[in-house]
């Protein structure tokens, strides 16, 4: 079977990144496989944060999701490419409405890498999986030549389980739902341009990574109702890749509050310097909510009373209006679209 071409001769950055190019990259990579779920659960028609393996003769499915974390600097303010790695994954599940389990750990080195540097990583990696509850049950390890790589991949798999009666999904959201973001968004990508060498930018600002689990915890019982009907971490693309993707699975339309959106000053101030769109920033330790409207007020409060959702707010509501389009009402009473980030300025943020 033929192939649909890139627009492009190359594989470049930006078809990683998050963006309309990546889009087309995975499409490129998937168009052709054949069998892309199991007992007709969610696979990779849906691209959706995970998949999910129902089991015949139980009431619960196998949540299924796989990510590969190539982040630079390896360690930033506030984390490193350890604590990144179990919290992409364990997070993933959690979007998916999934109690996570149990993860697969590769580890790709180039040759000479410190291992002063691998402890570091390694110990944060089991330190963050023992926090979480989850058990590291497998995985590979390869050592690659001198220069061709740059230090060291992570890549992991991560598994939970479900009920099957539980619709969280990218293509669920309903009209009248509010949106809700668990804290300021950006943090994550502000603190690693402001860690890099030649950027000359000094910043206290500190990335946002970290487990969801607490909002899972404190959210089973809306999750169990369904009361809960699409969750997303806004990582690569930010909250306008997430917003956008939504919108598009879900063919609806949602209009969100600029004043209510939180973010930090100097989120705003590097974003302003290098001639970023803040809502296209990766978060790490965020969550978007689409919540019934009839419960949105619970949620948040039970949200606001986590550590990590303390700063929860919510900032938009889907309607009918302008499907698969994302609007932003502005501070001086105007409106605009939100577009999808074609792809991500700065590489290997995640």
């Amino acid at each position: 079977m033929s192939m649909k071409k890139l627009s492009s001769s190359v594989v470049r950055l930006a078809h990683g990144a998050g963006g309309v190019m990546q889009e087309e990259l995975i499409q490129f990579i998937t168009q052709n496989i054949t069998f892309k779920n199991v007992n007709k659960g969610i696979g990779l028609e849906e691209l959706d944060d995970g998949a999910t393996i129902p089991l015949e003769d139980f009431e619960q499915e196998i949540v299924v999701t796989a990510d590969g974390h190539t982040v630079h600097p390896l360690f930033f303010p506030g984390g490193n490419l350890g604590i990144l790695s179990v919290c992409g994954t364990v997070n993933d599940l959690i979007m998916m409405g999934a109690r996570p389990i149990a993860m697969t750990s590769i580890i790709i080195l180039e040759e000479g890498f410190s291992i002063d540097e691998l402890e570091k990583i390694i110990n944060s990696f089991n330190f963050t999986a023992r926090e979480a509850g989850v058990a590291i049950i497998a995985g590979d390890t390869k050592v690659m030549p001198r220069g061709s790589l740059d230090k060291i991949i992570m890549a992991t798999t991560g598994i939970g389980l479900k009920e099957k009666h539980i619709t969280i999904l990218d293509n669920n959201l309903q009209k009248n739902d509010k949106i809700i973001v668990t804290g300021s968004i950006g943090d994550h990508q502000s603190a690693l341009i402001g860690s890099r060498e030649g950027l000359n930018i000094t910043s206290d600002l500190k990335s946002d990574v970290g487990l969801l689990l607490e909002i899972y915890n404190a959210l089973k019982e809306n999750i169990q109702n369904n009361q809960i009907h699409a969750m997303k971490d806004p990582t690569r693309g930010g909250i306008a890749g997430a917003l956008n993707d939504w919108a598009n699975k879900s063919e609806v339309g949602i209009l969100i509050d600029e004043d209510s959106i939180p973010i930090k000053k100097q989120v705003v101030a590097i974003s302003d310097m290098l001639g970023l769109d803040p809502y296209a920033m990766a978060c790490e330790g965020r969550a978007l909510l689409s919540v019934s409207e009839q419960m949105a007020e619970e949620v948040l409060e039970k949200i606001k009373s986590t550590e990590i959702g303390k700063e929860a707010t919510i900032i938009g509501t889907v309607s009918l209006e302008n499907p698969k389009r994302v609007l932003v009402k502005t501070s001086v009473g105007g409106t605009r679209f939100m577009d999808m980030p074609l792809g991500e300025a700065i590489p290997r943020i995640c």
